[in-house]
């Protein structure tokens, strides 16, 4: 099976039980959204999905599923959610060109996020700081080399509040990790990604 084809069905695997608890969602109280407490406080989860990037100075489009851990906190002044967020990627996006290989086997963010809060939906916008680590590798004789770069992401996505204190969420996210010298090859090499993903949170 393909990368594309697992993504999708791996979609559709978190999607379903999301899909199916939507019908039981608790009903907003406007009270509560004026007192400030519906989306208000920490939160940890966890997300799964597709990350497509390239690599600068080579052919190289690693793509790949990709899952991680997340926690931030949120702050409501009426229907204005605020706050900061930060994750933990693993991925498994990889590609081979020209006798190279290339892939980003971890990423993390560390970003803000304000939003608007309709009824139990949240729609919002994040940017921030990225960090990660890009692998090379020469295919003939086995070498790699790694290096831990620092950068920015952002993007935006809809968070939907479900029974008790869970929520779902489907996201986009952009990274863009600089370029880092790399002895192997001789050149300065960067990933910049593109990340479509799914996840829960639980409020606290």
């Amino acid at each position: 099976m393909n990368k594309p084809v697992f993504a999708a069905a791996i979609a559709a695997l978190v999607l379903a039980p999301a899909a199916a608890a939507a019908g039981d969602l608790v009903p907003y109280a406007p009270t509560a959204a004026a007192r400030g407490y519906f989306w208000q406080g920490p939160y940890v989860g966890a997300n799964l999905g597709y990350q497509w990037g390239s690599v600068s100075n080579t052919g190289n489009d690693p793509s790949g599923v990709t899952g991680g851990i997340q926690g931030g906190y949120n702050w409501q002044i009426g229907q204005f959610v605020f706050g900061g967020e930060t994750d933990l990627q693993m991925s498994d996006a990889d590609d081979r060109f020209a006798g190279w290989k290339f892939s980003n086997p971890w990423f993390g963010t560390l970003r803000a996020r304000a939003g608007y809060a309709m009824s139990n939906i949240l729609f919002y916008g994040t940017v921030g700081l990225a960090y990660g680590t890009l692998r090379a590798q020469n295919i003939a004789s086995g070498i790699e080399e790694s290096r831990t770069s620092a950068g920015w992401a952002a993007g935006g996505g809809m968070e939907v509040a479900l029974m008790g204190n869970w929520s779902a969420r489907a996201e986009y996210l952009y990274v863009d990790l600089g370029e880092r010298s790399y002895s192997l090859t001789g050149a300065d090499h960067g990933i910049s990604s593109s990340i479509l993903r799914f996840g829960v949170n639980y409020r606290f």
